[in-house]
């Protein structure tokens, strides 16, 4: 039976590996151990930060609701508060959205609410 030999499937995966991190700073983008390691970081950041942006976004959501409700003389709380008894359903996005560029439809869900 011939010899075997796999060279090229270990380059292979190497080359990806520093393709991967490209653009990484010092040793971690050419050494491979280095490379690897930064990598294995980098994923387990990219994992965890898409969950992080998700609460980030929600927090400057309701940053806005409260601006244009302290404006219009109620707080965030008493506002979610009333639209949750009154069963209006918008999520924070939209009414942070209605806050920034449609205040007209901010004031009338306000409105209705009051």
């Amino acid at each position: 039976m011939p010899r075997v030999k796999r060279g090229t499937l270990h380059h292979k995966k190497r080359a990806n590996i520093i393709e991967y991190t490209k653009g990484f700073r010092w040793g971690r983008k050419s050494k491979l151990a280095s490379a690897k390691q930064a990598m294995m970081k980098a994923l387990s950041y990219n994992y965890r930060d898409r969950k992080v942006k998700k609460r980030e976004n929600r927090a400057v959501w309701n940053i806005h609701i409260n601006a244009v409700c302290r404006k219009n003389g109620t707080t965030y709380s008493r506002f979610i508060g009333a639209i949750k008894k009154n069963n209006i359903a918008i999520d924070r996005k939209i009414l942070s959205e209605f806050s920034a560029k449609y205040p007209h439809l901010f004031e009338a869900v306000l409105a209705k609410i009051k």
